[in-house]
């Protein structure tokens, strides 16, 4: 039950790769951030035969990315050389990423009509550039989360394909030890609360 339980967050990437239209066998999608949205984003973008590209800072996720979740290529957004080419190779991209960062690099990479679509949630405003939407009729857009159905249609797909994620299972006494690795970043790539075992009745 608490595998199942642990991959509903997983709309929140499973619903804009539908909803945007980025779910086509053959398209290619860019995940930016491999955390607990990033590496569940690229199992449904796989299974559903698109290719991936995981875009990150760490270059030290690149053979998990590769080998574990089966991404088909690794970026480091820092490298400009392997950045400039892959401009315009996209179709979407999924951010995922909740620090400040710059989202005109991640335009760049999308090709004429791409669509970056942003499930982070930044606390300051991020800055687009109109010019680079303007000469490539890109879009910029987001989504949070999605309906019951839909829900139950990712909880499917995430069965038939045999899709879960990483987590890790900590009891109620842990929680402080959790969130001080949360803060390190130590994580791969949820903690999921074992409520059941811990309370004393």
């Amino acid at each position: 039950m608490l595998l199942r339980l642990s991959c509903v967050p997983g709309i929140t990437v499973y619903s804009p790769l539908r909803f945007f239209d980025l779910d086509k066998p053959g398209m290619h999608v860019g995940v930016v951030g491999l955390g607990g949205l990033g590496h569940v984003a690229v199992k449904f973008a796989k299974a559903m035969g698109v290719k991936v590209t995981v875009i990150s800072t760490s270059p030290g996720k690149k053979q998990e990315a590769l080998d574990h979740l089966g991404a088909d290529s690794f970026l480091v957004s820092r490298d400009q050389d392997g950045m400039q080419a892959a401009m315009g190779t996209m179709d979407g991209i999924i951010d995922t990423v909740s620090a400040m960062h710059p989202i005109l690099p991640l335009i760049g990479l999308l090709k004429t009509q791409g669509k970056l679509v942003l499930v982070g949630a930044p606390d300051k405003p991020l800055e687009l550039p109109a010019f680079p939407l303007l000469m490539g009729r890109k879009i910029v857009g987001g989504s949070c989360i999605g309906g019951m159905k839909e829900t139950q249609e990712m909880i499917d797909f995430a069965a038939k394909n045999n899709i879960t994620a990483d987590i890790e299972v900590i009891s109620m006494d842990c929680v402080n030890t959790a969130m001080d690795r949360l803060m390190k970043n130590d994580v791969r790539y949820r903690f999921v609360i074992d409520i059941g075992n811990t309370i004393k009745v």
